[in-house]
This record gives structure tokens, sequence and C-alpha cells, in this order.
């Protein structure tokens, strides 16, 4: 059977890279769904916590503008060593 997961039960594997970015930047949750908004994706402060912490799929169109609000490359949210660094 198929399960479409993440490895540790989570529904993405790089929420937690985003989380470490957006720390690193020193911006909250909200800023970081105020900044996706005027981009024009459509995520509130609670999409950012449910994707940064697993429990929430991350879409191809929203790692778009994840990637380019927060300056990284897909490589760098999808490394599995970045959120080892917390």
């Amino acid at each position: 059977m198929f399960i479409n997961k993440a490895s540790d039960g989570k529904n993405n594997i790089c929420g937690k890279n985003i989380a470490f970015f957006r720390k690193e930047i020193k911006i909250s949750q909200r800023e970081l769904a105020e900044r996706l908004q005027v981009a024009g994706l459509d995520v509130d402060k609670n999409a950012v916590q449910r994707m940064e912490s697993g429990q929430r799929f991350i879409t191809d169109i929203e790692l778009v503008y994840i990637s380019k609000a927060l300056k990284k490359s897909y490589d760098e949210l999808f490394n599995p060593n970045i959120s080892d660094r917390f």
C-alpha cells in the first residue's frame, strides 16, 4: 500500500527548512504569510504554521512562492541537513 507521507510521518519534507530559513531572516509566521499574500498566494499564518510543522501538504505552486519569499533555492528547501542546525 502506498503511503503519502514522509519517513517521519509528516505531510511534507521541507517544512522544517521553511521554519529554519524564516527564523534565520527574523520574520514571524504572520510576516511570511503576508509576504506570500502580497506576491499573490492566498495563505494565512495558520497555513504557514501547519506547513512548518508538517501537518499540511505543500503544493509545487506554494513552493515557488515560498522559495522567492525566503530567497532560497528548491535544493535548499529540500536539503535534509539544513534543519539539523536547529
